[in-house]
C-alpha cells in the first residue's frame, strides 16, 4: 500500500490541471495583446502584499502619540557607551552611526532608530519589537492610562455618582 505514483491525479484530475492552465495561457495572451496596443492601463494588476502593508495610517493612534511623549529620544553615541550596546537595529538590520537619533526602551533597554520604532508604534503596537516587553513601564501605566483615557474624548462616560451615564 502506499501513494501512487502520480498522486496529484488523485486529488485534481488532469482535466481540471489543463483547465487551470489553459487559463492561465489565455490570461497571458490577453495581457500581451492589451501590452502591443498600448492599453495595458486599462487591466488591473495584482496588489502585491508588500505595497499593502506598507501603507502607514495617515493619523498615528492616540496611545502612539503618547508613547512617544514617554520614550526619551537621543543621539547614538553620545547616550550609549559600552559594549552591551548593540551594533545595528533590529528593525531595519542598518548599523548604528554616531549622531543618529534613536529611542531606548526604558523596560527592556533595546535600542532602535527613532524613525523604525515611530513607524512600528503607528501600527498600533506597544510593545517592543524584539522582546515584545510593554514600552510603557509598570510604574507609569496608570497614568499612561488617565492619558490615553483623557485623550480619547470620552470624560462623560461616567456620571459623578460613579454609575453608568444614560442607564
Amino acid at each position: 500500500m502506499g501513494f501512487p505514483v502520480g498522486y496529484t491525479e488523485v486529488f485534481l484530475p488532469k482535466l481540471f490541471l489543463h483547465t487551470l492552465s489553459f487559463l492561465g495561457f489565455i490570461r497571458k495572451l490577453i495581457f500581451s495583446l492589451f501590452h502591443f496596443l498600448g492599453l495595458s492601463d486599462f487591466l488591473e494588476t495584482d496588489v502585491s502584499w508588500s505595497e499593502t502593508q506598507a501603507q502607514v495610517p495617515e493619523y498615528p493612534p492616540v496611545s502612539a502619540v503618547l508613547i512617544r511623549e514617554i520614550l526619551p529620544v537621543m543621539k547614538f553615541g553620545e547616550a550609549v557607551c559600552g559594549g552591551d550596546a548593540p551594533e545595528s537595529c533590529a528593525v531595519c538590520l542598518y548599523d548604528f552611526e554616531v549622531g543618529e537619533e534613536i529611542r531606548r526602551l526604558t523596560n527592556c533597554k533595546h535600542i532602535f532608530h527613532r524613525s523604525c520604532l515611530d513607524r512600528w508604534m503607528d501600527h498600533d503596537q506597544k510593545t517592543c519589537p524584539l522582546c515584545r516587553t510593554p514600552f510603557v513601564p509598570d510604574e507609569m501605566q496608570d497614568e499612561f492610562n488617565q492619558r490615553l483615557w483623557a485623550a480619547s474624548g470620552i470624560t462623560d462616560f461616567y456620571s459623578e455618582y460613579g454609575t453608568v451615564s444614560g442607564l
